[in-house]
């Protein structure tokens, strides 16, 4: 834990950590948010045969080809997140293993300009490898967050990082939109602009991570790895080790579950809200990307508004509160949204909740972890959030399938938002971090 909150060198590594965020934002927004899925789905339909691509004599409809690397993408996430969290804590290896995934992640970003023609399977490994090492690099960076604020700090720390990833992200994303609109009239293909906005991600993203890389220290593991261990029984030990303590820790646990459904109902809206714009209201796409990109910029105010109440309210009142906030949307938007402007002003309102859930969350999941198992916890806190991605959608389009209806399938998902609620009215934030080490032993 910091001692000398104020100083100069504190404050340096903190403007340091906020610049990963800001480093890393480029590849959710730009690649996975808006331009890898449409241009992957457009070359699997070129490459296909007979109907079908043909993976390793696998056959895919061209239109499955997209969500099934997602999916595997996100499956060894969370076979490795927690493993790869264990080893940095048992070696004190977290800078080094955030640069590492993080210019893993940026290169193969950059490898996607070279994917044209019928290079769809090269696209295909590109993205699994860059998505994976950017789930890797995050549980990496979220460890930082308690050695760089203490627990009454780290609201308004974990909320600067997140607003700054968004307004970084949103940049990035913008100049990218107005070199696409730009594309027809300098006489440029289209493809090769989305080329070249794909690795303008990577290129952003590894320059901007030397700022961390020249700001972050890395610091002595608590806990010596014993010289008879290899570093990979090293990791599974330290995840054992984890899991053992975690276990005995039920406010921990269930934080985890509320996560895991009000995550899933956040993450299902980020994915889904468009499908209902386009096929529920008629808006056209120009403007459905124009509101995505101003959710980016309210985003960033709307996360360092939230760790303002956080601090005033405390972190758990703060959190219900977003929460409760998201559940008026979800209600909103079943039950009266109609147009295009009440879809726009909606989205300004989930913009404006969803810096402060995700920072909030951050958070709070970090005054459960006792010292020295910082990236080991926020490996099962990654998955918590990559493994959910899953349930939501699959609810929302079982609901479409058998009524027919996108506002029966709001309704569905505004119950994750009221379970994960539920839940986290439940949990109790423990009160100092001597709590926290009795409780996990």
């Amino acid at each position: 834990m910091p001692s000398a909150t104020n100083s100069p060198e504190l404050r340096r590594e903190r403007r340091a950590w906020y610049f990963y965020d800001w480093a890393n934002s480029a590849f959710p927004t730009t690649v996975l948010t808006v331009l890898l899925g449409p241009y992957l789905t457009a070359l699997a339909h070129r490459a296909a045969r007979d109907g079908m691509l043909w993976v390793l004599g696998v056959p895919i409809a061209p239109d499955a080809y997209y969500p099934y690397l997602v999916a595997l993408s996100v499956g060894l996430q969370v076979l490795l997140l927690p493993l790869l969290g264990a080893l940095a804590d048992s070696t004190g290896w977290k800078k080094r293993l955030l640069l590492l995934f993080a210019y893993l992640g940026a290169a193969a970003t950059v490898g996607l300009y070279w994917v044209e023609g019928d290079r769809v399977l090269l696209g295909g490994a590109l993205f699994v490898v860059a998505n994976l090492c950017f789930g890797a690099s995050v549980v990496m960076y979220n460890a930082f967050l308690p050695e760089l604020a203490s627990p009454e700090e780290r609201d308004v720390v974990s909320s600067r990082g997140w607003a700054i990833g968004y307004l970084g992200g949103g940049i990035l994303l913008a100049g990218n939109l107005l070199l696409l609109s730009w594309a027809p009239e300098v006489g440029l293909e289209l493809e090769h602009v989305v080329r070249i906005c794909l690795a303008s991600a990577g290129v952003w993203w590894g320059i901007f991570t030397l700022i961390p890389a020249l700001g972050l220290r890395e610091r002595a593991p608590v806990r010596s790895v014993p010289k008879s261990l290899s570093l990979w029984r090293s990791g599974w030990s330290g995840l054992a080790q984890v899991l053992q303590q975690m276990l005995r820790q039920r406010s921990a646990v269930l934080f985890l579950a509320a996560y895991f459904l009000y995550n899933d109902g956040v993450q299902t809206v980020i994915a889904l809200a468009g499908q209902f714009a386009v096929h529920e209201l008629g808006i056209r796409m120009e403007a459905l990307t124009a509101t995505i990109l101003m959710v980016q910029f309210v985003a960033f105010a709307g996360a360092l508004l939230f760790g303002v109440l956080g601090t005033r309210l405390g972190t758990k009142r703060a959190l219900l509160l977003s929460l409760l906030v998201w559940m008026g949307i979800i209600a909103y938007s079943g039950i009266a949204l109609r147009s295009g402007t009440e879809f726009t002003f909606a989205a300004a309102a989930i913009g404006l909740v969803l810096g402060g859930t995700q920072a909030l969350s951050r958070s709070m999941f970090s005054l459960f972890i006792p010292k020295g198992q910082e990236a080991g916890y926020f490996g099962l806190y990654e998955i918590s959030e990559r493994g959910s991605s899953w349930f939501g959608p699959l609810l929302f389009g079982l609901v479409v399938q058998f009524t027919g209806s996108y506002r029966w399938a709001i309704a569905a998902v505004g119950m994750l938002f009221l379970g994960g609620a539920a839940l986290l009215w439940r949990v109790r934030s423990p009160r100092a971090p001597q709590e926290v080490q009795t409780a996990a032993r």
